[in-house]
């Protein structure tokens, strides 16, 4: 048990014969007759093995150790699959979340739309005497005629978002 224990944790671990040999200041051969089962280590060299390899002397001594395959490809196919599926549905979220966002836009246009033409410019009829009057016309004046001019782009530029980002069947 102690050979094919040591050999199945040195190889989980990602050692070679000579590297562990190399830690444990003794000749490959050595390590090679010891995973063969031709000769044992003594205990120094048992609690020495345990240190080297992470692992416990009893492990060592103790049940089979069913070699781990840090490159097994099933568990890295498996972890890829759930990063997909991770990816898949963070960009559905975006989407979602952009779709709304460009819905709303849609709205916040329309609504300040229908708020301008119920007003019909009523900073237009104010006594521009008084300068706070005047610079609040001037304001109301400015983003009236800067809203005119650029609400129909973008709300053209939402509705296509809205189109292109909506659920796909």
């Amino acid at each position: 048990m102690l050979s094919e224990n040591m050999k199945a944790i040195r190889k989980s671990r990602g050692l070679s014969q000579e590297e562990l040999a190399v830690k444990l200041n003794v000749v490959r051969q050595t390590i090679s007759k010891w995973e063969q089962g031709l000769s044992v280590p003594d205990s120094d060299m048992l609690i020495s093995i345990s240190e080297v390899l992470e692992t416990s002397v009893s492990t060592l001594l103790g049940e089979t150790v069913i070699e781990s395959r840090v490159d097994d490809l099933k568990v890295i196919s498996e972890k890829l699959e759930i990063i997909n599926l991770q990816l898949a549905q963070r960009k559905t979220t975006r989407r979602k979340t952009f779709h709304w966002l460009l819905l709303s836009l849609c709205a916040v246009i329309v609504i300040i739309s229908a708020v301008l033409i119920a007003l019909n410019s009523p900073y237009l009829g104010w006594n521009y005497s008084d300068p706070e009057t005047a610079i609040a016309g001037v304001a109301f004046h400015a983003f009236e005629w800067l809203f005119i001019r650029l609400a129909p782009i973008i709300l053209i530029g939402a509705i296509v978002g809205v189109i292109v980002t909506r659920k796909k069947v």
